[in-house]
């Protein structure tokens, strides 16, 4: 079949590549039968053809032609070609120092801060820095603070008329072209979830740049089994961090219509998946280090000391990979909840309604991470992909749970291990209560969720 076609494009006289040493000519006609001796091409004695001239050129034209005739096939074999010229290079982009994909409404920026600017000017967006106005825009930073990198993006030099004409420009180009999500309406329903969730996440977990950040010297240097003083202000914050993330729970739309039984359960089991999620949007690279919500922040070896120990590379690993997601407080927030909500969780009473409850969620990640990035579309599916690795994360955190009992001189705190942990693993013996039983037994004892068995709340 390859042959065919070649032999019917030279029929055609098509060029196909450099032949006897010529480049390829485009004929402004076609040879039925391949090159012959039709004007305007004579053949030379060796074989090769020439471009012949009319008889009635002058005759300097006249004698250059039969020059022509007269060279040697080695003269007339052209040089090399020269080699490409080197890619081109841009500076990092003015805006978040990344690496630049060219000069986009006037400066040298990457792509992420390309589209960033464009859709802030074309939809008039108007941010809020919940902060000094003054936030440290890097490629890691960049989305923790959209009113600091819109300001930034103004004082590098972007354009705003740019953005305008270049909008203009398109509207005049083809017409009949692919619809991108930034286009899509967006369903009023799917907005309101969107933004009770966002919210949500947003009140229960403040953002990076929100924090005051501090430190400790306390065996920053050294790893060792156990940091007694690190693993008291560790379990301290912890406690704090899932007293939020029930907290994040009961706002989720529908979360509080499950039964009682359920909310306890999906609650128990998607706990630690939050948790390490949360953290470890609140990893720094430059510094490796991962800072809590009252801003204490610990390095790597801080962090195993702290308690992680084993798992702590593990968790640092999965930050990192989080890093080229650039995930935005809505995203994570939406994510947590796509975690918590899940009808595959074991002892489920009403898992249908459970699933029902996600489907929701999972159709507003993707709406919202395909219409932010118009040019990633993986990106979504990646995102969801971090569960699987969550829940791997979150079976070796329940495993190092049990040998964290045996380092540490007192007794787990109670709603970690509440939360956390099952309780055979600390009491020999006794029998895990069903979630029906659960349901009564854990409310009346002052359960996560904070209500009786009957769903009214506990003072």
């Amino acid at each position: 079949m390859a042959n065919s076609s070649k032999e019917r494009l030279c029929g055609a006289g098509a060029p196909l590549g450099h032949a006897n040493g010529f480049p390829p000519s485009v004929y402004p006609f076609a040879f039925s039968g391949g090159i012959r001796r039709s004007p305007p091409f004579e053949v030379l004695a060796n074989g090769g053809f020439f471009r012949s001239f009319p008889t009635d050129l002058p005759k300097e034209m006249a004698s250059l032609s039969v020059e022509t005739q007269s060279t040697s096939s080695e003269e007339m074999v052209p040089s090399s070609p020269s080699p490409p010229p080197p890619p081109r290079v841009y500076k990092p982009c003015f805006v978040c120092n990344d690496k630049s994909s060219g000069y986009h409404y006037g400066v040298s920026s990457c792509e992420g801060c390309k589209g960033f600017f464009r859709r802030s000017i074309q939809k008039n967006m108007v941010y809020t820095c919940h902060r000094d106005k003054n936030c440290q825009i890097n490629k890691v930073t960049r989305n923790r603070c959209q009113f600091c990198r819109l300001q930034k993006c103004f004082q590098v030099g972007m354009s705003k008329e740019a953005v305008r004409n270049d909008r203009n420009k398109k509207k005049k180009e083809i017409k009949e072209e692919v619809v991108l999500p930034d286009s899509y309406e967006m369903p009023p329903e799917m907005e309101e979830l969107i933004q009770k969730v966002s919210k949500a996440h947003q009140e229960t977990f403040p953002s990076l740049c929100q924090l005051g950040k501090y430190t400790t010297n306390s065996s920053a240097d050294q790893r060792v089994q156990l940091d007694l003083g690190l693993w008291d202000k560790f379990s301290e914050l912890s406690t704090k961090c899932i007293i939020k993330i029930v907290e994040f729970a009961k706002r989720l739309p529908g979360f509080t219509t499950l039964t009682i039984a359920d909310q306890i359960t999906l609650l128990k089991s998607a706990c630690l998946d939050i948790l390490m999620l949360r953290i470890c949007t609140r990893y720094t690279p430059e510094q490796d280090t991962m800072t809590f919500s009252d801003g204490l922040t610990l390095n790597r070896t801080q962090m195993h000391n702290a308690g992680f120990g084993p798992l702590t590379d593990l968790v640092f690993s999965f930050a990192d990979q989080l890093l080229p997601l650039e995930m935005d407080d809505t995203e994570t927030g939406l994510l947590s909840a796509i975690c918590l909500i899940c009808g595959d969780r074991m002892d489920l009473e009403e898992p249908e309604k459970v699933e029902k409850l996600q489907e929701p969620l999972l159709e507003a990640l993707k709406f919202y991470a395909r219409r932010r990035r118009p040019d990633k579309p993986y990106m979504f599916p990646r995102m969801l992909m971090k569960i699987t690795d969550l829940r791997g994360i979150s079976t070796k955190g329940a495993e190092r749970a049990i040998t964290l009992k045996l380092e540490i001189p007192g007794p787990m705190p109670p709603l970690i291990r509440e939360m956390l942990e099952n309780p055979e693993a600390f009491e020999d013996g006794a029998a895990t209560p069903k979630p029906s039983e659960r349901s009564s037994s854990e409310s009346s004892n002052g359960s996560p969720t904070g209500e009786d068995s009957s769903g009214s709340k506990t003072p």
